[in-house]
């Protein structure tokens, strides 16, 4: 075993020990589950309606009821995991192959390259995240697409911040100076040297973002610029069932823990990570 293996290991098992990131971890685990095996054990379709069995109470068929259109709760909260919980995946992964990339080439290269990026990005977090996000989704127009498009436009910079920063800290240590010196090109130094240094830090906030990108699209779709009906989305859902809150408070409260439960999960496992990886929040 090489001690790449050993290391990920060592954070495994430091993940496990510590209490409140396995709680997490577990929690995580049962939603990714239900995610991703829940659509084929729900017991009815999530679009189907019955006005005959509309604002149903749980009960043996409906296991937390219906909803306005007589659907069944359980079928719509488990089909709104896989669009909120993807579309949220999605917007990680195209997060980092924006920033992390650009954050490593502003760092390392400097010059107008850095000037152009970091320019960019001061711009743009001028403004709150949030405000950023309506103000993009609402020109693209309302949909999970634009929805997410605007969520990586307005996360990316973020990370090519915080990568940046790594990279200029680092680009003038002993280690990569003999790289330089042994005939290294660029590239080689970006990706042997640098790229495993901003790794852990990109990781932490990554796990840390999940609940707040979590969050925006269950904000935005509750102000009607994400998910569109019938597409079941918790943050839809939420919206949906705000016009009888008082009668059939379930319709809001179910969609509401759902989204709280993805949040801390991915909260106390950020921590968790940040604080085994020894990332210093700034």
């Amino acid at each position: 075993m090489d001690w790449k293996s050993a290391g990920r290991r060592n954070v495994w098992r430091s993940m496990l020990r510590n209490p409140m990131t396995a709680i997490g971890m577990g929690l995580l685990a049962i939603l990714t589950f239900l995610t991703l095996v829940g659509p084929y054990l729900v017991p009815h379709d999530p679009l189907t309606a019955n006005m005959a069995e509309r604002l149903q109470p749980p009960s043996w068929e409906y296991p937390l009821g219906t909803d306005h259109f007589g659907r069944c709760m359980f079928s719509r909260l488990v089909a709104g995991a896989q669009t909120t919980l993807g579309i949220t995946a999605l917007a990680i992964v195209s997060v980092m192959l924006i920033g992390v990339p650009l954050g490593l080439a502003a760092g390392y290269a400097g010059g107008r390259i850095d000037a152009v990026v970091m320019r960019l990005v001061d711009g743009a977090q001028a403004l709150p995240e949030f405000l950023l996000a309506i103000a993009i989704t609402g020109f693209l127009g309302p949909g999970l697409t634009n929805l997410m498009i605007s969520i990586v436009l307005v996360k990316w910079m973020g990370y090519a911040r915080v990568v940046r920063s790594i990279v200029l800290s680092e680009r003038e240590k002993e280690y990569v100076l003999a790289a330089r010196a042994a005939g290294s090109g660029a590239w080689t130094i970006l990706w042997r040297h640098l790229l495993p240094q901003v790794f852990s830090p990109v990781i932490v906030l990554a796990a840390l973002d999940t609940g707040k990108i979590i969050l925006t699209i269950s904000a935005l779709s509750y102000l009607g610029l994400g998910a569109q009906p019938p597409t079941p989305e918790w943050g839809a859902m939420l919206n949906d069932g705000r016009p009888y809150f008082q009668t059939v408070p379930e319709l809001m409260i179910d969609p509401g823990l759902a989204i709280m439960l993805v949040v801390i999960a991915c909260n106390l496992i950020g921590e968790g990570l940040r604080d085994i990886l020894d990332v210093r929040s700034d």
